[in-house]
């Protein structure tokens, strides 16, 4: 995993020709008010990197950036080398950019099954090759035995691993979870790390996890990156970011 540049000024450092997901010196701001300001990371390839902070920190505005749904007033983002301005959002979806909501965004309406399925015929997939391969998905998941369900009717926990699998079946290159665990009992959020940790190498791409269960992003992520008022309060490993002081101060408190 790349080296980080300072646990206590923050920064990530990743350059913007450097192969991965990254973000240069990031600021947002709405009417004036600063929202982030200069944050840069850099995800690597099969790498699962958490960005974690307390409310208000900026994570959802860094992540709409990072998915061309906010563009930032300031900063750049690259993806491989390559740099993303003027992208909209279905630009970074088709440059493998994927994310899952905490609003789930499902097809209701449709089942299990179909809210994958649609996703591989919209890729180009013929109907059985993209049903074969979505109820692959489910049952890596662990909910096929639903994929009759409409989607609706699920439960929120369930909507949360649909929301996981619909993303991963337009085989992205980078997928950001926005807070998968929310609303999980201690068993269930067991089983999601069992699954996360599993997406680099099975799926091949690298992982934003966005989370405020701290023994998901602790058991998992290779680094962590803590946002706190907007600006970068430190990167590191799991292990360097619970001793870090700051970070013990502003978010982890004493239950780290």
């Amino acid at each position: 995993m790349a080296d980080i540049l300072s646990l206590h000024s923050g920064n990530d450092s990743a350059t913007p020709t450097a192969s991965g997901l990254v973000a240069r010196n990031l600021t947002v701001r709405f009417q004036g008010l600063a929202a982030i300001s200069d944050v840069s990371l850099h995800v690597g390839n099969r790498e699962i990197f958490g960005l974690i902070g307390p409310n208000g920190a900026g994570k959802t505005t860094l992540v709409n950036c990072l998915t061309g749904f906010q563009t930032p007033t300031e900063g750049a983002i690259f993806l491989h080398g390559s740099d993303t301005a003027g992208w909209r959002a279905d630009r970074f979806r088709l440059e493998g950019i994927a994310r899952t909501f905490q609003a789930g965004r499902l097809f209701n309406d449709l089942s299990v099954l179909e809210n994958v399925e649609v996703t591989g015929l919209g890729l180009g997939l013929a109907r059985n090759p993209a049903r074969a391969a979505s109820y692959e998905l489910l049952e890596w998941i662990g909910i096929a035995d639903k994929a009759s369900i409409a989607a609706g009717a699920l439960a929120y926990t369930d909507q949360r691993r649909l929301s996981i699998v619909r993303a991963l079946a337009v085989a992205p290159k980078f997928i950001l979870l926005d807070e998968p665990a929310a609303g999980m009992s201690d068993a269930e959020a067991d089983e999601l790390v069992h699954h996360i940790a599993e997406i680099p190498d099975r799926f091949g791409c690298g992982v934003l996890l966005i989370e405020h269960n701290m023994h998901v992003v602790m058991s998992i992520c290779h680094r962590v990156h803590v946002l706190d008022g907007g600006k970068t309060l430190a990167v590191g490993t799991p292990d360097e970011i619970k001793r870090h002081e700051g970070v013990l101060a502003a978010y982890l408190g004493m239950e780290a």
